[in-house]
């Protein structure tokens, strides 16, 4: 069974929580690239300028091996680690979560800035709506024209995305579709007399 969907945010969502009068406000944000976490950081960081602490975490790609947390001067592993906790439990990806603290005056101890940092996050996660991606694969196949009625009955059939298509005395056509049923869709192209995968496309 190829593990070929994900779950992720589909835009930002807000949460907000107090403890001791310190303020936590967190942002469960959509990013595919450390690029736009590194831009969506620079942003929330001149926003709330005046914050004591911005803490984030993220996690990137459909296999979810990409990912960093961050405690912004709070004690080691009280904040970045529960934000990615809250992450790991949800099973999601394409994910930062940023979590601004507004200092109360009232220390809160390593214990109860885990909780105030995970809580903050998991509220943020709560007023988000998850949806479920697919891992998708590029298929090229090229094929003599005489086979074009035969190609295209079975892209009718398996229903994948026409990225591109050319169809003169050689045609061409790339078809995107979902990961796990990629293979069953090249095997049926390959049937059809004289159509051919070029090896480079996978």
């Amino acid at each position: 069974m190829v593990d070929d969907s994900y779950k992720t945010v589909k835009q930002v969502a807000e949460g907000y929580y107090t403890e001791k009068r310190s303020r936590f406000i967190s942002y469960a944000i959509p990013v595919r690239t450390v690029e736009e976490v590194k831009e969506q950081l620079d942003k929330y960081r001149k926003q709330y300028y005046d914050a004591r602490h911005v803490c984030w975490a993220y996690m990137l790609g459909p296999e979810r091996l990409t990912f960093r947390a961050n405690d912004d001067g709070e004690p080691s592993s009280t904040a970045g680690k529960p934000i990615l906790g809250q992450i790991n439990s949800n099973g999601l990806t394409d994910i930062l979560i940023v979590v601004i603290r507004y200092f109360g005056g009232i220390e809160l101890g390593t214990s109860g800035l885990i909780v105030a940092y995970r809580t903050a996050a998991a509220e943020a996660i709560a007023a988000a709506e998850i949806e479920e991606r697919t891992v998708d694969e590029d298929i090229t196949i090229a094929f003599e024209y005489p086979y074009l009625n035969g190609i295209m009955r079975i892209v009718k059939e398996e229903n994948p995305v026409i990225v591109s298509q050319k169809f003169e005395m050689d045609c061409e056509i790339t078809l995107r579709i979902r990961k796990g049923e990629a293979e069953r869709l090249k095997a049926r192209l390959l049937k059809v007399e004289s159509a051919y995968i070029p090896r480079t496309e996978f």
